[in-house]
């Protein structure tokens, strides 16, 4: 039995036999984790508490820094109002100072405005006259039109008298041409008896009287023949006179028949004397703009930065101030692009400014259509196919919810940090 115990137990180095401490010593670490936790259960289920309450933050830990995107490359933007001069002139006053507040519509600069209303009152007196002559041109209109009625009207009657003339006189020449024939015919037998008589005288076979008698009616027929003669050529001379007006008739008819060109004619005029007093009214629109223009106003509420002093010549176009604007503000941040894949319009933002430390709120509006390099002057290019892959920035465009500006602290080109909620 002793010799198996010996075998069993193996003396120590030392020689003698092993203790318990030794022996505990020379177990590995895991099997005294092992035997320390067999014999204390306590101590086991604190250790399992512990690796549970670290598996569960962790994960909410994950969630919490995966449930957003930031960076510290971003600044506040906004848009700079250049007032410029829309006339030239003389700069009499000037209104505000260097990052003055200022309203919407106030008077910033104002340009010598007695040139412009001298200009006004040019331009409203021939609106005056051009009105004037507008007027009596629309009033000709009317009178020319009755009057080439009544001219054609009266042409067209005339005419017709003298056609009316022409047949008449017409009439009367073939009456007196009957009448000469009848002249000639009685003259022919007057002549005729005449002669036979006279033999009949000279025989005596009838008495003087008788041949006196037809002496008498011979040379009353040839007075009637030349009676007749002129009364065809009178006659005659009334037909030619009543052709005449005829002519006279039609030619007057179509210069009536003109009328309604001259109404044409009359009332181009009139519109062309509404038109100048269009071109006067635009003219006297345009010297009142001038005389508005004068005044220099704000466009929108912000702080001045000034170019401009008292006695001044300006140009139109010349740059006079800027307005820095505190409203309407937005953050264009710069986000890696392996941040982009779940950001999206709309998602809501928290912005840390550095200045005064305090956070806004905002709302994802847009993302830029390009990366940042590629908008720069000068874009980079890998010609050389030296190519190191850069992660690379992408513009995101954060605008502030109405109503957190209040303080009017916001500055444009002011450091912040938005931080952009994904889900």
């Amino acid at each position: 039995m002793a010799q198996q115990t010996e075998v069993e137990n193996p003396p120590s180095a030392s020689g003698g036999s092993p203790t318990h401490g030794e022996a505990h010593s020379a177990a590995p670490p895991t099997a005294r984790a092992s035997r320390f936790l067999r014999d204390r259960p306590a101590a086991r289920w604190f250790l399992i508490a512990i690796l549970i309450a670290l598996a569960i933050g962790g994960y909410f830990a994950w969630r919490y820094f995966s449930s957003y995107e930031s960076t510290d490359d971003a600044q506040v933007d906004g848009y700079l109002y250049p007032v410029s001069a829309r006339i030239s002139g003389y700069v009499s006053r000037v209104y505000v100072d260097d990052n003055q507040l200022v309203k919407a519509g106030q008077v910033l600069v104002e340009v010598d405005p007695r040139d412009y209303q001298v200009a006004v009152d040019q331009a409203q007196a021939a609106l005056a006259d051009a009105e004037a002559t507008a007027r009596a041109a629309g009033i000709t209109v009317p009178v020319t039109s009755v009057s080439t009625t009544s001219q054609e009207s009266t042409s067209e009657a005339e005419v017709t008298n003298a056609e009316a003339g022409i047949t008449a006189a017409q009439q009367q020449f073939d009456a007196a041409r009957a009448q000469l024939v009848q002249a000639q015919a009685n003259n022919t037998k007057a002549q005729d008896d005449l002669g036979r008589y006279h033999q009949l005288v000279q025989k005596k076979e009838i008495s003087e009287q008788l041949y006196d008698q037809a002496v008498a009616d011979a040379a009353s027929s040839a007075a009637a023949v030349q009676a007749a003669q002129a009364a065809v050529a009178a006659a005659n001379q009334g037909v030619q006179q009543a052709r005449a007006r005829l002519v006279q008739a039609q030619a007057d008819l179509r210069a009536a028949q003109t009328g309604p060109q001259q109404v044409r004619t009359t009332r181009e005029r009139a519109l062309a004397a509404l038109a100048n007093v269009a071109g006067k009214r635009a003219a006297l629109e345009q010297a009142e703009l001038n005389l508005q223009y004068t005044k220099i106003v704000a466009p929108v509420d912000g702080l001045v930065i000034r170019n401009v002093e008292q006695g001044m010549n300006v140009q139109p176009g010349q740059q006079l101030l800027t307005v820095a604007p505190i409203e309407g503000l937005w953050v264009t941040a710069d986000f890696k692009e392996t941040q982009l894949k779940y950001m999206r319009p709309g998602q809501s933002v928290e912005i840390s400014v550095d200045s005064d430390g305090r956070t806004y709120k905002g709302r994802v509006n847009s993302i830029s259509g390009s990366t940042g390099a590629r908008l720069s002057l000068l874009p980079p290019e890998n010609a050389t196919g030296n190519y190191v892959k850069v992660v690379q920035r992408i513009p995101v465009k954060i605008t502030v919810n109405p109503g957190q500006n209040k303080d009017e602290f916001l500055r444009i080109g002011m450091s912040v940090e938005p931080k952009v909620y994904l889900k």
